[in-house]
């Protein structure tokens, strides 16, 4: 098992990141130009009525660059406290095990976003290869977070 984590303070309201957070175009926002994920039409949130818990919402294809598919996510979310956090524990085409919890966090002069990943790759030696990715990716959505939201730091 892998695991990373990764914050930023960030210069907006905690419900407006909260908003941002669950809402799948918000989510691509973050991603891009590295890739993104599709949904299906009219489930572009998982905000207002509260989705089923440990049930799989649907497919998620991620695709690099937004064109070319290179992974599968199973969505399925295990916990969700409306404004707080949600913890993600999927399974992926490359990954037996993905969780992933976003934490929401009020703080002075605006918010902390703390992601926290655990992962399982089906390949026990790709799991330094993805461990890379995967950092870069959340690295990437923290950048792209501060600069749609600003950086309270």
């Amino acid at each position: 098992m892998y695991a990373f984590d990764i914050s930023s303070r960030l210069a907006a309201p905690a419900e407006r990141v909260w908003a941002h957070a669950v809402d799948l175009r918000g989510v691509n926002r973050e991603l891009m130009p590295l890739c993104r994920m599709t949904y299906p039409k009219g489930r572009s949130t998982l905000g207002g009525e509260l989705p089923p818990l440990r049930t799989r919402l649907f497919r998620s294809w991620i695709l690099l660059f937004g064109v070319l598919p290179i992974d599968y996510d199973d969505l399925v979310l295990e916990e969700l406290v409306p404004g707080h956090h949600f913890q993600e524990a999927s399974t992926l085409l490359t990954q037996r095990v993905w969780r992933h919890r976003r934490t929401i966090e009020p703080a002075a002069g605006g918010c902390t976003v703390t992601d926290e990943l655990q992962f399982e790759p089906r390949v026990a030696l790709l799991g330094r290869l993805h461990l890379a990715t995967f950092r870069l990716a959340f690295r990437l959505r923290h950048w792209n977070l501060r600069r749609l939201f600003g950086s309270a730091n």
